[in-house]
């Protein structure tokens, strides 16, 4: 089957709001949208919306490396450390929730941040439970036809694992738009509908929640479990996020 007849059934084409998987999924939806919503909740998501809503500014990158290293310098940001740095800004959320304003930050991951990088040019948000609604308010202000990509996480061969927290992340972004709704968004809305009243245990017994947890990240996990508490609308600007109700160039 051509390329061509197979973005015929996977475009979700029929409908404003639609929802897939993963940069391949982002690829399949990203020609016809308007806005790109991008979800990874443990950890990158939240992450963003914490350093945003605190005045901060966030580097999306795809590689914690040398490259990395050089690309933070260029910028004037400082670069994320390892999670299980004490005191150091990472990707574990409660260590941005002290970020001075102003700040910069490069924050590699290859979900969420991977995924912000590959949107080309579509203007992108990036939304967790926290701030779903926000995000969701803000972006329809940009368009109608709305992708949400939920990131996913990976197998120990690098292959994307669909995971619980993205699904019910991309749900509660998804459940405050306006619009159609393609068959995959009537799902994630309906499991953020069910979870909606216990987000702190789905995702505290979620396999991402329990590997965060034993890790010594609970108050991470608690953190992304918090729906609707922040209003920070992260939007990528060239190659950073900010928060949207702060540029001066995002719609009123």
């Amino acid at each position: 089957m051509s390329a061509k007849l197979m973005d015929v059934f996977f475009d979700q084409s029929e409908y404003e709001l639609r929802c897939e998987w993963g940069i391949s999924g982002l690829r399949a939806l990203r020609p016809l949208a308007d806005v790109i919503i991008i979800v990874d909740v443990l950890s990158f998501s939240t992450a963003v919306d914490i350093a945003v809503g605190k005045g901060a500014f966030v580097f999306p990158y795809r590689w914690k490396d040398d490259s990395a290293k050089r690309f933070a310098a260029t910028k004037g940001a400082l670069l994320a450390a390892k999670r299980e740095a004490p005191g150091e800004y990472s990707l574990s959320p409660s260590s941005l929730c002290s970020i001075a304003p102003g700040t910069g930050i490069v924050l590699p991951s290859p979900n969420g941040s991977t995924l912000s990088v590959s949107a080309s040019g579509v203007p992108t948000f990036t939304a967790s439970l926290r701030n779903a609604p926000e995000v969701a308010r803000r972006a329809a202000l940009r368009g109608s036809r709305i992708a949400v990509i939920p990131a996913g996480e990976r197998w120990d061969d690098d292959s994307m694992r669909p995971c619980l927290e993205d699904l019910l992340g991309a749900g509660a972004v998804l459940s405050a738009l306006p619009g159609t709704r393609s068959p995959e968004v009537e799902v994630a809305v309906s499991a953020f509908s069910s979870a909606r009243h216990c987000l702190a245990e789905r995702l505290a017994g979620c396999s991402s929640g329990k590997e965060l947890i034993e890790a010594g990240f609970s108050g991470d996990v608690a953190l992304a479990a918090e729906h609707g508490v922040s209003s920070a609308a992260p939007f990528l600007v060239v190659d950073r996020f900010v928060n949207d109700s702060d540029y001066s160039g995002s719609a009123q």
